[in-house]
């Protein structure tokens, strides 16, 4: 069965998603529709980035994503190659462990790679649709995109291969001597703290090295890894890796709690800094750390 995604940030309260539903189903009758998030932030293509990347692994290949975040192309009007490719914002196809995804150029595409490379990338440079139709391109563009993909159309026929795209600005952990800082990223449902902290960072500094997770309020410091929420009370703070390898702080059933979660306690907001100092073993640090 052919799966088509949807992330985007119109939200669930108007038609926008009904339609694009619609018109999918029109044009290709038998795909299933799953959405992935309709709640991103308005035209924050790095947290849509995130949401994407974070379950991307669990589709088949085959898959198609539609990403509606800040989806307006955007013509240049100068010749200036560079100015071009600075103003210039057109649909794009990302081809990534073959699967696809359909967004614009407009920093998705690096964020979402990350480090990784691209099976491919091309560019859809044919827009013949009146321009007052371009305020909904997840309806008028991307689905026909789409269409044409789950038809097995060659992606050359109707777009043009690149290598230039646009990154939008996401931050990366800065690693020292003995530290990691990092930042929050992404704030769940349940209120708990996403960092942009990947367990390989922690890995670098050896797996036994005693360290300190410090944030906001320096009297919730946590000093230990756990596997899971459960292996703390209810009510305690943990810090886990999370299925997407990123360190996570967390309140132990905290939101269920009435109290609010991890990022209401601990004071934190999104961009701010969370700090992992390590205490290398018989250093002056590790035994000031044990007082």
């Amino acid at each position: 069965m052919q799966i088509i995604t949807l992330i985007t940030d119109v939200g669930l309260k108007d038609f926008y998603v009904a339609a694009v539903k619609g018109t999918l189903l029109k044009k290709v009758p038998n795909v299933h529709i799953i959405d992935v998030s309709h709640d991103i932030k308005p035209f924050d293509v790095a947290e849509a980035a995130y949401q994407l990347r974070s379950c991307f692994d669990a589709f088949p290949e085959g898959t198609v994503h539609l990403v509606g975040v800040d989806s307006e192309p955007v013509h240049a009007t100068s010749l200036d190659s560079n100015f071009e490719f600075i103003n210039k914002s057109l649909p794009m196809v990302l081809l990534f462990k073959n699967q696809y995804v359909v967004v614009n150029d407009n920093g998705f595409i690096g964020s979402f790679l990350r480090e990784d490379e691209a099976d491919a990338v091309y560019r859809y440079d044919k827009l013949d649709i009146p321009t007052e139709h371009w305020t909904f391109m997840m309806k008028t563009c991307f689905v026909e995109i789409a269409e044409r993909i789950v038809k097995r159309e060659a992606l050359t026929g109707f777009c043009t291969e690149t290598s230039r795209y646009k990154n939008a600005f996401m931050q990366n952990p800065t690693i020292e001597y003995n530290l990691i800082q990092g930042n929050v990223i992404h704030i769940d449902t349940y209120d708990n703290i996403i960092t942009n902290i990947f367990r390989s960072d922690f890995e670098r500094f050896g797996k036994d090295t005693p360290f300190k997770i410090s944030y906001q309020k320096k009297a919730y410091d946590i000093d230990v890894i756990s596997s899971a929420y459960s292996e703390v009370p209810v009510g305690e703070r943990v810090a886990i890796f999370n299925q997407n390898n990123r360190l996570e702080i967390a309140i132990n059933r905290g939101a269920n709690k009435g109290n609010g979660g991890a990022d209401q306690l601990f004071g934190v907001r999104l961009g701010e800094v969370v700090r992992v100092t390590f205490y290398p073993k018989g250093s002056v640090d590790t035994l000031t750390s044990l007082l």
